[in-house]
């Protein structure tokens, strides 16, 4: 009954969302932007600490170095399967569709692309950081990854009973977090409503999909292949009911969904694991990890990104580039983090690189909106999906 009433709940939420949307209250609408922003903050507040107490806490915990090694072979294993599988599904969808590049590119453009000229030296620079909250600071998810693990394997090294105090230390954080995450999606029916009003009120200034058409239609139908048709055989294969995965993993994807995060969804997807069978020890390891490493849509999103982008402004690339570009594209997407946004800017990265102006990025952001709803959510299922085929090997 707490369920169905929870549910009746969203939905209603939903619905005034759109409403208020619509209505154009000046006060309604800014309450909705300041409750999405005090959201989304929460959210990003406990990211990082979920992603740095869950390692920790498993790692810590676990003495045999064959246990890591076999847990952290098939999570990595099966990331590169899916990620590269997304790509090669975008790559032969874009071969085949072939979208013309006639757009004329926005003469405004959006005053944070510009942050995204970074290059690939710096991005692995800043996996080593210079102190130990440099990456908490940043929001730097690769240097929170690589300074865990460090810890971990230093922890691992102490005598046992060093390391059993420090591990029920770790597993009390990890543990604090997920309350503080519990209290965090109570509020998720309120922050459905603030996020669907703003979207609302960014579908009524009139976009106009026109020539973007068969570029949308291109990354909508790649990462609905691979949500829908491979991520599922992948489960089929290996014993596992796709229809009751999906089910059970559905609050955390419309969390994702809604949220336009993969690692906001982590927690709750963690949890929603467990109902599936999943070890904690797998979930807090595998999920993690994913949250850093697999991004699937951000792999098919870079991949006709990019091409569509640099072919607009006249650059031509051959069928042997082309395929190098599903290289690329799936290790670009490995070491995006699964905030707001970030394939979009990983892109204008690769762009700016290549010397191809951003400006086209202008003309896509108004869509990316959507975009990113979808692929947050994809990026989550396969996260899933990789730790229920993890557990499943380890069993």
């Amino acid at each position: 009954m707490h369920v169905i009433r929870s549910f009746k709940f969203l939905l209603l939420m939903v619905f005034l969302g759109i409403a208020v949307g619509i209505s154009q209250q000046p006060q309604l609408l800014e309450m909705a932007r300041i409750l999405s922003d005090v959201f989304m903050r929460l959210l990003k507040l406990v990211s990082l600490p979920i992603i740095s107490f869950s390692l920790l806490s498993t790692l810590s915990g676990i003495g045999k170095w064959s246990e890591i090694k076999n847990l952290g072979h098939n999570v990595i294993r099966y990331t590169l399967i899916t990620t590269v599988l997304s790509a090669i599904t975008a790559w032969v969808l874009y071969v085949l569709v072939e979208p013309e590049a006639t757009i004329h590119a926005a003469t405004v453009v959006h005053e944070g692309i510009a942050d995204a000229n970074t290059t690939y030296l710096g991005a692995l620079l800043n996996i080593f950081p210079s102190n130990l909250l440099q990456p908490f600071l940043e929001h730097n998810v690769m240097g929170v990854m690589f300074i865990t693990i460090v810890l971990s394997f230093a922890v691992m090294q102490l005598p046992t009973e060093k390391r059993e105090f420090l591990h029920t230390f770790f597993d009390n954080l990890f543990s604090t977090v997920m309350i503080i995450i519990k209290w965090i999606t109570g509020l998720m029916p309120f922050a459905v409503w603030a996020f669907l009003v703003e979207f609302t009120q960014e579908v009524q200034k009139g976009l106009k999909i026109g020539e973007l058409a068969s570029y949308l239609a291109i990354v909508v139908a790649a990462n609905l292949i691979q949500a829908s048709i491979t991520l599922p055989l992948m489960l089929k294969k290996n014993g596992i009911n796709p229809l009751q995965a999906f089910k059970t993993m559905l609050p955390a994807l419309s969390l994702a969904f809604f949220s336009k995060s993969s690692a906001a969804a982590m927690p709750l997807a963690m949890q929603c694991s467990h109902r599936c069978g999943v070890k904690t020890k797998v979930s807090q390891f595998s999920f993690p990890l994913c949250t850093s490493i697999n991004m699937n849509a951000c792999a098919a999103f870079i991949l006709i990104t990019v091409l569509f982008v640099a072919e607009n402004y006249g650059m031509h690339f051959t069928f042997v580039e082309r395929i190098l570009w599903i290289i690329m594209a799936s290790v670009a997407a490995i070491g995006n983090a699964g905030v707001p946004m970030g394939c979009f800017f990983l892109s204008c990265a690769l762009l700016t690189a290549m010397g191809v102006p951003i400006t086209m990025m202008g003309v896509i952001l108004p869509f990316y909106a959507l975009l990113d709803m979808l692929e947050s959510a994809i990026n989550i299922w396969s996260d899933a999906c990789v730790t229920l085929i993890v557990n499943k090997k380890a069993e």
